[in-house]
């Protein structure tokens, strides 16, 4: 398997994108992949030509070509076998309404094809299968990118930062209401426009995603990310991981791969 990945270094590119990505199976065993809520906003263009089957929200689909990924709360479920290439772009969530003309909320927990959205992206994923390198799709897409002229209010800057970051996680909803000057119905109404959720629900499942880094990346106790990510105790810390991925923390940390939110199970 071969895996690329970068960051976008021109700032008007950086507004819009955190990360670009290249995943390439070729002669790889058949595979089942899980891949649990990572609070991650996706463009992910696939340029085989067999079918792709996954499992979203509990509906089984067949894979676009081409398609959008909003913020998911339940596991998402991919049968992977034979050749697959995907060339994904993780989106600033304020971004998607500059690029897609809807609500990021629109496409939460489900899969949706980018070309019923927009024609030109079908132009465009033609364009980055024309490519044989991971870099020379990346130069394709911020290219297209940058016709956009995309533009931010300050106040969509900081939401991207609250949203990304695992900060803020022991204030109360009227404390960050008041640091993006949002009364705390405004707030609730902004987030929910974005993450489907309500601020309260927001700072959980931004709790949860701290948790996830920690349980992925660090040794840490069980009880000591409880206390870091400020849940009430870790019984409270559980409930939540459970709640969102299916699995208990330690569960995940016993079958946890290289990759963040991603399971891989062999299929005989």
């Amino acid at each position: 398997m071969e895996n690329y990945f970068t960051t976008p270094h021109s700032p008007l590119i950086k507004g819009t994108v955190c990360s670009l990505w290249q995943v390439r199976r070729q002669n790889n065993p058949a595979v089942h992949e899980t891949i649990i809520p990572n609070g991650v906003v996706e463009l992910i263009f696939s340029f085989e030509n067999q079918k792709l089957y996954a499992q979203v929200n509990k509906q089984a689909i067949v894979v676009p070509k081409c398609f959008i990924q909003g913020y998911s709360t339940s596991p998402i479920h991919l049968n992977l076998s034979g050749q697959q290439t995907f060339f994904g772009v993780v989106l600033k969530p304020t971004a998607v309404k500059h690029i897609c003309q809807f609500q990021l909320a629109e496409f939460n927990n489900c899969v949706v094809d980018l070309t019923v959205i927009d024609t030109t992206f079908y132009d465009l994923w033609h364009r980055l299968g024309e490519q044989t390198t991971f870099e020379a799709r990346t130069t394709i897409f911020t290219a297209w990118l940058m016709e956009r002229t995309l533009q931010y209010t300050e106040r969509e800057k900081a939401i991207n930062i609250f949203l990304s970051s695992h900060t803020n996680l022991h204030l109360s909803v009227s404390e960050i209401a008041r640091q993006f000057c949002y009364s705390s119905k405004q707030l609730s109404r902004k987030l929910n426009e974005l993450t489907g959720l309500n601020t309260e629900q927001t700072l959980l499942y931004k709790k949860y995603l701290q948790a996830l880094h920690l349980v992925q990346s660090s040794e840490l106790s069980l009880t000591g990310i409880a206390f870091d990510c400020h849940f009430y105790d870790q019984s409270h810390f559980i409930k939540t991981f459970k709640s969102l991925s299916m699995l208990t923390p330690k569960e995940y940390r016993q079958r946890k791969s290289h990759v963040e939110g991603h399971l891989f199970e062999n299929v005989y």
